[in-house]
């Protein structure tokens, strides 16, 4: 305990403390269950008096020496303090005891309402908390996991060697002088600036306003777009039109200006219905130069000794992209089925943890875009907790179905499962395992991650006996 001072009056000493609470009463959920506690008046008193000797050794009181305070002015002085002592010291205990005899087991922090606490009286409250549902698994061995083609045709095959081609493609300077012509790439670097529109401010001899058929520009203040070494692929499918036609003809070392409007419904949402005025620096032409189709072409890839060793692994990793795919899909039809199956009431304080969890993946991977944090901080975290709710509602029943069913089928996950999946967890971080352990059980990740592990073993349990 800190040491304790003073700093109120004598006026403040007879204040009487009212610590009975009372509050509505509301219909108790499903899952929640009251009880009522009493502590006997001696053991609060007792306790009191304990706290009343401890606080007589440290507090300072202006007159007295540290140490030598009366207990009777130690109870005027510290009356809120001491009580609060008190409760903090005894409900925990007793709530707990109470539970266990009445043979609960919550699953959320108790809310104390009907609060008691006067001298010489006992302590009462009572305490609403949550408790696990009663769960009856519906039958699932009628449960099929719809089958998928996995075949893979030569266009397919043949799509991704042109991929690899362009990934593999070289870009050669153009040394004749001319200007930009459609297949050709610019090395560029460009500034975008945003801008308003206005219409032009002449007016006649008479003070009217005069339309001159132009539009004068001013920046927004808004941060202009730079970059720098970029490739435009002139004519492009995927080049904004606007670069194309403003670029064409240009030589290198020339600069273009021209002004973009993009759409409402732009596809990058930063640039939607803005307007930015270009300044483009053309550095050089360049044509793209694709790799011929044939056996030296596979082994400057890696392992592979011909073009026929390429096609066939290609294949090989689009029917395992394939599979794992139609597994994925059908794993998620399989717990739809299992939801929809079973009726009952869950937790509240399990759905608001689910809640807690996705918007913090959430949070995680807008940061990890580039969202600000003072851009979060703006968002209607009430509106995002009730959007999540729905989902995760079922993401928890799932959950607890599945929990069932691993304990009816006997399936753990064992310590070698444990083991495989932090060493997996430190080849991905690059980190040594032992290392990863002891952060992963500090944090109590560790358990978590054997629950996952089970959740997904008796997922797929379901998955192969259905399929």
């Amino acid at each position: 305990m800190t040491e304790i001072e003073s700093t109120t009056t004598e006026q403040n000493t007879g204040e009487t403390h009212n610590h009975e609470h009372t509050q509505e009463p509301r219909p108790l959920g499903e899952c929640e269950r009251e009880i009522s506690v009493e502590i006997p008046a001696d053991t609060v008193s007792h306790e009191l008096e304990s706290f009343v000797a401890r606080y007589q050794k440290m507090a300072r009181v202006p007159g007295f020496r540290r140490g030598k305070t009366p207990a009777s002015l130690v109870r005027r002085r510290f009356a809120d303090e001491l009580k609060q002592e008190v409760v903090e010291s005894l409900v925990p205990k007793y709530f707990r005891e109470e539970v266990q005899k009445l043979g609960f087991a919550p699953i959320s922090q108790p809310k104390i309402t009907d609060f008691h606490f006067e001298d010489s009286e006992p302590l009462r409250f009572k305490a609403v908390f949550e408790i696990m549902p009663n769960i009856e698994v519906a039958p699932y061995s009628d449960l099929k996991a719809e089958k998928g083609d996995v075949s893979v045709s030569e266009d397919e095959v043949e799509h991704e060697l042109q991929a690899l081609r362009e990934n593999q493609a070289t870009y050669n300077s153009v040394e004749e002088d001319r200007g930009l012509q459609d297949g050709d790439f610019a090395q560029a670097s460009f500034t975008g600036t945003p801008i308003e529109k206005q219409e032009s401010s002449l007016v006649d001899p008479s003070g009217n306003p005069v339309s001159s058929g132009q539009q004068e520009t001013k920046p927004t203040g808004s941060q202009p777009v730079h970059m720098d070494d970029v490739l435009v692929d002139i004519g492009g499918a995927n080049t904004v039109r606007e670069f194309s036609e403003n670029l064409r003809g240009a030589k290198s070392g020339e600069e273009r200006t021209f002004i973009i409007t993009y759409p409402e419904d732009a596809q990058d949402k930063r640039l939607a219905g803005k307007t930015l005025e270009y300044k483009v620096q053309i550095k050089g032409i360049k044509k793209k130069q694709i790799p011929e189709l044939n056996d030296d072409f596979a082994k400057g890839l890696g392992d592979f000794k011909s073009l026929e060793d390429l096609r066939t692994r290609i294949r090989e990793q689009l029917e395992s992209q394939k599979r794992h795919e139609i597994e994925h899909t059908a794993k998620d039809k399989l717990v739809q089925e299992l939801v929809s199956r079973n009726n009952f009431p869950v937790p509240e304080s399990l759905i608001d943890q689910q809640v807690t969890s996705r918007l913090e993946r959430g949070f995680r991977a807008l940061a990890a875009q580039g969202m600000r944090p003072e851009d979060m901080r703006k968002m209607d975290f009430g509106r995002l907790r009730q959007a999540q709710r729905e989902a995760a509602l079922r993401e928890v029943k799932a959950s607890l179905i599945l929990e069932k069913i691993a304990d009816k089928e006997n399936i753990q996950a064992s310590d070698a499962d444990l083991d495989l999946e932090v060493e997996r967890f430190a080849q991905q971080s690059r980190q040594p395992v032992e290392a990863v352990r002891k952060k992963l059980t500090d944090e109590g990740t560790l358990e978590r991650m054997r629950e996952r592990i089970r959740y997904e073993k008796t997922l797929d349990f379901l998955y192969q006996r259905s399929a």
